[in-house]
């Protein structure tokens, strides 16, 4: 090539370059940072009545960013919206329904937390920032569009939470009777959605449902909670700890209010026991002895204990004949299974009672929560009627409550006790003679599970020593 024309082809590629660039920023120029921000409307009315309720607010970046929106009243109080917060390229679209979280200087005044509220009504400077990740020039790095919007006919009345009870604040879920469940009292000012649960310090969450008593569900006025740890249900209860009770109430508008208390969960756990099975032998051993004096109990004045049962032919499965009058008694094995202690009560094992006494005859009431070993037979006018506690009070470990004064009694868990009792038997049915007795292990006001009822059944014969060998037959010749 001639040395002219190649100096010539050479000056000529920076030329075309520059037209190349020149086409290319003709075809697409630099834009902005923030290439638009656009409001659906320039009116809101934050009440939830189904017109212009929300504002659509859309917009879009042209690089990664950072962005802020934030609403200016006419007296210089600003409201954040978004808050820095980081956006890809791209197109987005948001929505404003005149809420805005709570700041400690702006917030309405109401008893409970205040979380988010609506804007009061007014002329607002609405204020979109954003800040480049990436930016080879300062004026590309940030930008900031503004414009105006109307707030009016707001809805500013806050779902206030003015009451808010956690009783008791110790809940010890494990169906013993004694602060078993945890009620929440709360009182609504205004209708809202109302949610509360447990929060651990883990930061997991266990919710927990409201009570349907007369309200609808988020009416405004009381509303109750009631949680039992899902004890009931037979599941086990969260783990004992420290948690946090929330409330929160949220309205139509979006408004939400928050309340807080502290709840602590100890001895927590699904009680489980059973009449333990015998791998040879009887599962209850019956026997009889002698009556004696000495044995008589009544209201809070026992008679003298038996022992337990030990003679070998009290291991048979055959019908015990009895003499009319002497005392059945049995012997069993109860054991605590489960990983929390049972409540039991007395009478204490070794109780003789008279065929026609009851526990309460005896001072000993049926308590809600409290394991006992019950005796039943066919002719008892009761089921159990006959009922001792599920280990000798010495095996036990006592617990008093410092509210009441009262002591209560536990059967720890993984223990087995023996349990024996005795009932004088002074009735004889000659229509179910012999009869069936049995024995059952009773939670008492709340379940005998069917693995610990009509446990070791054995058919009990008395004999009356007095009764004729023979049917009258004096008048006949």
């Amino acid at each position: 090539m001639n040395p002219s024309a190649r100096l010539i082809s050479l000056s000529a590629i920076p030329f075309a370059a520059v037209a190349i660039l020149v086409g290319w920023l003709a075809f697409d120029p630099p834009r902005p940072l923030i290439a638009y921000v656009r409001f659906s409307q320039d009116t809101l009315s934050a009440n939830a009545d189904g017109w212009e309720d929300v504002v659509e607010i859309s917009y879009e970046l042209t690089k990664n960013a950072r962005i802020t929106l934030q609403f200016i009243a006419e007296s210089g109080q600003v409201y954040p919206f978004r808050d820095d917060v980081a956006r890809a390229k791209g197109e987005y679209a948001l929505y404003f329904s005149g809420v805005v979280q709570a700041a400690s200087a702006s917030q309405p005044k109401a008893v409970g937390e205040v979380l988010r509220h609506t804007l009061p009504d007014g002329r607002y400077e609405w204020v979109f920032s954003a800040s480049a990740n990436d930016s080879s020039s300062e004026d590309e790095a940030q930008q900031q569009l503004n414009g105006f919007i109307e707030l009016q006919d707001g809805d500013s009345v806050m779902p206030d939470i003015v009451e808010f009870s956690v009783s008791p604040q110790e809940f010890t879920p494990n169906q013993d009777g004694r602060d078993d469940r945890v009620q929440i009292n709360l009182y609504l000012t205004k209708d809202a959605q109302l949610e509360v649960y447990l929060e651990a310090e883990d930061g997991s969450r266990i919710f927990v449902p409201e009570r349907q008593e007369g309200r609808a569900p988020g009416e405004a006025g009381r509303a109750i909670f009631d949680y039992e740890g899902g004890v009931d249900i037979g599941a086990d209860p969260p783990a004992d700890g420290e948690y946090t009770v929330t409330a929160t109430a949220r309205d139509a508008v979006g408004q939400v209010i928050q309340r807080r208390a502290q709840l602590s969960i100890r001895a927590g756990g699904k009680p489980r026991a059973e009449i333990s099975g015998q791998p040879s032998g009887v599962t209850v051993v019956f026997d009889h002895i002698p009556y004696e004096e000495a044995y008589y109990s009544a209201n809070q004045q026992g008679g003298e204990a038996i022992a337990p049962p030990e003679h070998p032919n009290s291991l048979s499965l055959t019908t015990l004949a009895m003499p009319l009058g002497d005392v059945l008694v049995f012997r069993l094995t109860v054991e605590n299974y489960g990983r929390t202690p049972i409540r039991t009560a007395g009478p204490w094992p070794g109780t003789v009672y008279e065929q026609n006494q009851r526990a309460a005859s005896l001072g000993w009431y049926e308590e809600a929560g409290a394991w006992r070993v019950g005796l039943d037979c066919d002719t008892a006018a009761s089921d159990y009627p006959w009922r001792w506690a599920v280990a000798p009070k010495e095996q036990l470990v006592a617990e008093t409550d410092e509210r009441t004064g009262i002591t209560y009694y536990y059967l720890p868990p993984g223990e087995s006790a023996v349990v024996w009792g005795g009932v004088h038997m002074t009735e004889l049915v000659d229509r179910q003679n012999p009869q069936t007795c049995y024995a059952g292990l009773i939670h008492e006001q709340v379940a005998i599970t069917i693995e610990n009822q009509r446990v070791g059944p054995r058919e009990i014969e008395l004999i009356d020593a007095d009764a004729p060998l023979y049917p009258d037959d004096s008048d006949s010749e």
